[in-house]
């Protein structure tokens, strides 16, 4: 019987090429979006229907969540696995942020990866067993000007992953976390080109990393059957 996937933010490009790897290895995938679907149309257009399913739902909101989750319930019997992934960016120095800039990324990124995993971790609990992945961030890990907001969302997404890898080990349920360097995505594509260059500079590997790297480590922690409570860089080197 195939396992389930829980993937949060699977139109973006992190999320939808985790998705994909998934997908690709036997996992059925449940795709969860907010506003914007494209590239999870894609994925549902190569993916068999009885594999697959989309769901909209905004992360602040508990209830629209814990939708989500009864509805892949419903159609697979259970979740296996959860990667919080959604994530989303405003950046600012602090002196000039906005308290909605701060409320908003916050609010994503570790409201958000909250609302999911209360719902799934009661799930995977019941069931004995379960796999969560959460997507931090090298800056998370090391600061970066003009992102207090971010660094400080992706930061507390280690400190949780290590807190509830203790209070599940026990019960059957790992928990772990990816620590993305810069990644090829949408996003990192608004760099301007100057900029760009100084930060490839300073990564050892002299390249941006791309999507499925991060998708491949995240599969090998869904198969790691020793492995909770860590963070993996990667990152080309960057320190």
């Amino acid at each position: 019987m195939s396992q389930t996937a829980i993937i949060t933010g699977a139109n973006g490009g992190i999320g939808s090429a985790i998705a994909a790897t998934l997908a690709k290895n036997g996992y059925n995938v449940v795709l969860h979006y907010h506003k914007r679907n494209e590239n999870v149309i894609e994925l549902q257009n190569i993916l068999p229907t009885e594999r697959s399913m989309a769901m909209s739902a905004d992360v602040n909101d508990f209830d629209a969540v814990e939708k989500v989750v009864k509805a892949a319930t419903d159609k697979f019997g259970t979740i296996d696995v959860l990667v919080n992934n959604v994530g989303i960016a405003m950046d600012s120095t602090l002196l000039k942020m906005s308290k909605q800039q701060w409320d908003n990324v916050i609010g994503t990124n570790l409201t958000g990866m909250y609302n999911f995993t209360k719902p799934v971790a009661q799930c995977m609990v019941e069931n004995g067993t379960g796999v969560i992945v959460n997507i931090s961030s090298v800056v998370g890990e090391g600061g970066n000007f003009g992102q207090t907001n971010y660094s400080a969302s992706k930061a507390d997404v280690i400190g949780f992953t290590k807190s509830l890898a203790k209070e599940l080990a026990a019960k059957g349920v790992r928990v772990n976390a990816v620590a993305p360097g810069f990644v090829d995505t949408e996003m990192t594509r608004k760099i301007p080109d100057g900029i760009r260059a100084k930060i490839t500079e300073q990564i050892p590997m002299k390249r941006f990393g791309t999507p499925d790297e991060i998708a491949d480590t995240v599969l090998f922690l869904c198969r790691a059957t020793y492995v909770t409570g860590s963070v993996i860089d990667v990152n080309g080197g960057l320190r």
